[in-house]
């Protein structure tokens, strides 16, 4: 037998709480879900709702069950069905709730955010109708004796509800009224003092750098890429794999950018930090008495190209590159700037229970654009550090424009389908991560390209291997063309016939003949010049080798000295040779030096290279000749290696990136019958 009596006044005494914090977590969940501006009032908001949303969670289980034992003998079937599908609503917005407070609003699962939004405004409604309901249906002989129309809701329970819900308004207006006073400024001025103007008015000249009304930027604005870890863990970790984050640890870099101080102060590293240690640059460190990138326990040095490095670029100021990016920091959540723990807790709670300007700020639609990485992987070099004049360099961006994957080129450039920069070097990976799509990818922040000594470095086997791999993914082609003959013999044999059905030409060579062979290099699937990059350190060349039957060597090119680990001066190189205003080879990479280049090769992205190898065959040699060329890479030639890794050096391993091979008969010449 249920004692409805007792039932009743337990549930009395739920009410009052349980009516306001459903309330509070009503309006709360409203106001976010209406607002969408990134004021400190809305997070506090947000902040409250997450409280009075886990609050309510827990209150409203008693009072449901309470509630449902109370009234399930009554014989209102239409009301029972709206409270037990309310009930439904109720567990299906916790449920939602409860996951986007644990994993935040995830790309790959909006339907969690969506559901809690529709499961709660429909709670709502079925709460309102089922009230109503109970009142249409009220028994008549309840109307005529005027009994309580709602027993469970006591006398000034609307007064305790209001009240407790004004208060909470209150709580969250002072709160951000008071946040604003507990907050640290961002700095907006250099962090050494004396910032000097070696170039122009301009304080990042001569980087091209910019940010909102030429201010500096606070170190904790652009060098937090650990805050950043703790959301997105498996990019960040491919992130600190990848050559962006030793960008300015780099050991080669540090010489070279030491070098430049050296030689023309500190200020000229503005230069180069506006690529590999934007946190020094923007931060007002590169001037007399503060620390370029190359510093070792420098934030800079630590961070290279950190998160925001690249998620805080607003826009481009031209396509010229040397860091021609504008940067603007992105705004923050509540506690951002604390070192609290759990305030900082707080902080990431929210940003996962929120994220729209998370997103606005960080996920900008040029980061999907190829045009983005042309800022740093464009470069020039003018009078200001060479005192010579302008001298364009490595240019990626322009040579992708020109190549067949942008689209750019032809008179059909309209065509949606490009192949983009970020389609290479950030290829789709699956992850967990917060920010992956609805098919569970994400862009991997590894980016593969070229440089296969940091990893090593590192000890970074996977980096190395998924870079090696990357560098032989079958982009370049080598193919040896066959040395048809275009003379026949004579003679007063009869012709076979069967020969007729040849197509082709046969290919052969007699002993002591000079032969030429072809060899095509194609870039088939590198979108732009290959070789890519700082093309001046960087070594990659044909190796071309002819063997007899027995194994024994007829001619070579491209070989590597095993005792200097030198590769054959004479070798087919694609590289550049920059020079200085004497005419002198530029080897250091100390490109303030640099006024032109001797001599450039590289194969455009969609063309073809022709290399002629031409040898005697010796007499001694044994039919058939076994010919083989391979493309080689090496990330820096030994002499700049050497010189710039000092103490760290080692052995950079050479890639095989291409390679064919082709047997080709020899002959012994007959005189002519």
């Amino acid at each position: 037998m249920i004692d409805t009596k007792n039932l009743l006044k337990t549930e009395q005494s739920y009410t009052p709480s349980t009516g306001a914090i459903t309330l509070a977590c009503a309006i709360t969940g409203l106001v976010t879900y209406v607002f969408s501006d990134h004021s400190v009032w809305l997070q506090w908001s947000v902040l409250f709702h997450l409280l009075t949303g886990i609050a309510c969670s827990f209150a409203l289980i008693p009072y449901l069950i309470v509630h449902f034992r109370r009234t399930v003998g009554f014989r209102r079937t239409s009301v029972l069905i709206s409270g037990l599908v309310t009930i439904l609503l109720y567990l299906g917005f916790v449920y939602t709730g409860w996951h986007l407070m644990l994993s935040g609003q995830q790309e790959n699962a909006r339907w969690v955010y969506n559901v809690h939004i529709i499961s709660a405004a429909f709670f709502v409604l079925l709460v309102v109708f089922h009230l109503v309901l109970h009142i249409k249906l009220l028994p008549e002989k309840r109307k005529k004796q005027n009994q309580i129309v709602y027993p469970s809701i006591p006398k000034g329970t609307l007064r305790v509800v209001l009240v407790i819900n004004i208060v909470i308004q209150l709580a969250i207006t002072s709160a951000a009224f008071i946040y604003q006073f507990t907050l640290e400024p961002y700095k907006s001025t250099a962090k050494i003092n004396d910032y000097e103007y070696s170039y122009g008015e301009h304080r990042f000249r001569p980087s091209q750098t910019e940010t909102e009304n030429d201010a500096f930027i606070d170190q904790r604005q652009i060098a937090n890429s650990h805050r950043c870890l703790s959301c997105h863990e498996e990019v960040g970790n491919q992130w600190m794999s990848s050559a962006h984050q030793q960008a300015a640890s780099d050991p080669t870099y540090v010489t070279n950018v030491s070098l430049l101080a050296d030689k023309k102060g500190i200020s000229a590293t503005r230069y180069c930090e506006g690529c590999h240690a934007p946190v020094a640059l923007l931060t007002g460190e590169l001037t007399p008495g503060g620390k370029h990138g190359g510093i070792s326990n420098t934030p800079a040095n630590h961070e290279g190209v950190s998160c925001m490095s690249c998620h805080g670029i607003d826009s481009l100021k031209h396509l010229k590159g040397v860091a021609s990016f504008k940067f603007q920091p992105a705004e923050d959540y509540l506690f951002a700037r604390s070192s609290n723990p759990l305030l900082l807790r707080i902080h990431d709670l929210l940003l996962l229970t929120k994220p729209d300007q998370h997103k606005k700020d960080l996920g900008k639609d040029i980061l999907r654009d190829s045009k983005i990485c042309s800022a740093c992987h464009t470069q020039f070099m003018d009078k200001d550090m060479n005192n010579w004049g302008w001298v364009k360099m490595q240019d990626e961006y322009s040579a992708w424009l020109k190549s067949p994957y942008s689209k750019q080129h032809r008179e059909g450039f309209s065509d949606d389908v490009v192949s983009r920069c970020q389609d290479c070097h950030m290829p789709l990976v699956s992850s967990a991560d917060p920010s992956a799509d609805t098919n569970n990818k994400i862009r991997s922040h590894h980016f593969p390209g070229a440089n296969t000594f940091l990893p090593l470095l590192r000890g970074d086997q996977k980096q190395f291997d998924d870079t090696k791999a990357f560098l032989q993914s079958n982009k370049l082609r080598v193919s040896i063309d066959k040395p048809n003959r275009k003379d026949a013999l004579q003679t007063l044999h009869a012709l076979d016939e069967s020969l007729r059905n040849f197509e082709e030409a046969p290919y052969y060579f007699y002993l002591g003949e000079v032969a030429e062979i072809y060899t095509v290099i194609s870039n088939r699937g590198v979108g732009h010049d290959f070789p890519g990059g700082s093309i001046d350190i960087n070594q990659a060349w044909v190796e071309f080798l002819v063997m007899d039957a027995e194994g024994s060597l007829v001619y070579d090119s491209g070989l590597v000295d095993e005792k200097t680990n030198i590769v054959d001066p004479d070798a087919y190189f694609y590289r550049s040779l920059p020079v200085d205003r004497h005419g002198k080879l530029v080897w250091k990479h100390d490109l303030f030096n640099m006024v032109g280049e001797s001599f450039k090769r590289v194969i455009k992205a969609g063309e073809s290279d022709i290399v002629l190898n031409s040898f005697e065959i010796p007499a001694w040699a044994k039919s058939p000749l076994t010919v083989t060329a391979t493309l080689k890479y090496r990330k820096l030639n030994e002499r700049y290696a050497k010189w710039a890794l000092k103490d760290k050096y080692i052995k950079i391993p050479i890639i095989d990136m291409a390679w064919d091979s082709l047997d080709i008969p020899i002959k012994i010449r007959k005189e002519v019958e």
